[in-house]
């Protein structure tokens, strides 16, 4: 349930795939930021014990919960799960998402071909997880180009924009506070259609990264004056 914190409205934010590397660090900035963060796994156990592990690492409260219960208390989810688990994570919790706003982070990777681009029957992650919803959630895909490692480290300045697909408007000015929240410049990039040239992105990334040995992000340019959230 949303909480009333000075100006701005805060969120219970579930997140769904909290305990691989990307959701530890979304857990610990959302957290930072006011949102209540609840960790979702299959095992409950496992859930707390990265929710406990989160929470003395950053200071700051996070929970932990089997997946279902994550879900029912939050005004958001996230999709944080490996491709290989995306469509079956989503089947399993359809019911609870009904009207909720959902980010769907996913990439389609298939391992151990992480650098090449695959592109999935429907296009996109995001458009088969619409195909899947239908129109009971309102969806935004974002978040794919921020490296795990740098949002593990809370003092770590984020030099990447956020870009964010969505053909709902709550959902897209949602996401775009969140992700401004992580440190990253939002950026509206169109229809949930377009998530389809932002997931297939990632591979080529991570194909600069190992090439270069750096760690990539996305600068768009040209952008005078910088764009609010």
């Amino acid at each position: 349930m949303k909480e009333r914190r000075g100006s701005r409205a805060q969120f219970a934010i579930a997140l769904v795939g909290g305990t691989g590397k990307e959701g530890r660090g979304l857990a610990c900035r959302w957290a930072r930021a006011g949102h209540r963060v609840v960790i979702g796994s299959r095992a409950a156990e496992r859930a707390h014990q990265c929710a406990d592990e989160l929470s003395a690492a950053c200071g700051l409260q996070i929970d932990g919960a089997e997946l279902t219960h994550a879900v029912r208390v939050a005004d958001v989810v996230v999709l944080a799960v490996p491709y290989a688990a995306h469509g079956e994570a989503i089947a399993a919790l359809r019911g609870e998402l009904v009207g909720r706003i959902v980010i769907d982070v996913t990439v389609p990777l298939r391992p151990p071909r992480v650098r090449e681009v695959f592109v999935p029957s429907r296009g996109a992650a995001a458009l088969e997880a619409r195909d899947l919803l239908g129109g009971h959630v309102r969806l935004a895909a974002a978040l794919h180009h921020i490296s795990a490692a740098h949002l593990a480290d809370l003092g770590h300045e984020i030099d990447s924009d956020g870009l964010v697909c969505a053909d709902d408007d709550e959902a897209r000015a949602v996401a775009m506070r969140l992700v401004a929240e992580l440190g990253l410049r939002a950026l509206d990039a169109g229809p949930l259609a377009n998530a389809v040239a932002l997931e297939a992105m990632t591979p080529v990334l991570l194909h600069l990264n190992h090439r270069y040995r750096i760690t990539a992000g996305i600068r768009i340019t040209g952008l005078t004056p910088e764009p609010a959230a």
